[in-house]
């Protein structure tokens, strides 16, 4: 007999979770906010499953708590939900305003994609006109604008840093913070893999790190 042919891409996976877990995942429509620890869930309820690995599961799992669609869901006071749809933790002030953070970042992001491509276009240079004085000001307005330099955008805290991992730290299930933005967040290692380290932010967000960027957390110091 043979194996049914695994999925390819996320978009077939996701597809597949919402059919298979309705009450937690969707394609469209408002997204509901995950049970922290979802991945582990999954992995479970999914080991004899041969068309969906570990791998493209977690890669899955992090595109789709990236979504712009996801990162709407995380506000305070919403409840997680299992893979039954079941609620559960309710989302605290901290996670929602770092999901929220995210969403903006993100959309930055895209806009300033679209406009380099629009830019970059042939249609967008023919319009401009063959002078220097209209290509002058954009370029001479960075340099001049004082607004931009007043703010730093790195913000060092007075606290002691929290202490760096050692290689018996490097393990499942350990505690720690990872700093995305402009303060720690804390997670929890979910996966060791050779091309970096896989934690789970409280949001329910999972991403790939390197050792450096990890701290325990605080609670686990001594």
């Amino acid at each position: 007999m043979e194996s049914p042919e695994k999925f390819k891409s996320s978009k077939e996976v996701i597809a597949f979770l919402a059919q298979t877990f309705p009450n937690c995942f969707s394609v469209e429509g408002e997204a509901q906010p995950l049970k922290i620890g979802i991945f582990q869930d999954l992995a479970s309820r999914l080991e004899e499953d041969e068309r969906v690995s570990k791998t493209m599961l977690r890669s899955t799992l992090r595109h789709y708590t990236n979504s712009w669609r996801y990162l709407h869901s995380i506000k305070e006071g919403a409840h997680r939900v299992d893979l039954d749809g079941n609620p559960g933790d309710v989302i605290e002030k901290e996670h929602a305003d770092h999901a929220r953070q995210q969403l903006e970042e993100s959309k930055a992001k895209a806009a300033e994609k679209r406009k380099a491509r629009q830019q970059a276009s042939p249609k967008a240079q023919n319009k401009r006109p063959p002078g220097r004085q209209n290509g002058d000001s954009p370029q001479a307005k960075p340099k001049s604008d004082g607004d931009r330099g007043t703010k730093p955008k790195i913000n060092r805290p007075n606290k002691t840093p929290p202490a760096k991992l050692t290689d018996e730290d490097l393990k499942q299930g350990t505690a720690v913070t990872v700093k995305l933005g402009k303060a720690p967040m804390p997670a929890v290692i979910t996966e060791i893999a050779k091309d970096g380290i896989h934690v789970q932010l409280d949001s329910g967000m999972v991403v790939k790190v390197t050792p450096e960027a990890l701290r325990l957390a605080r609670s686990k110091r001594s």
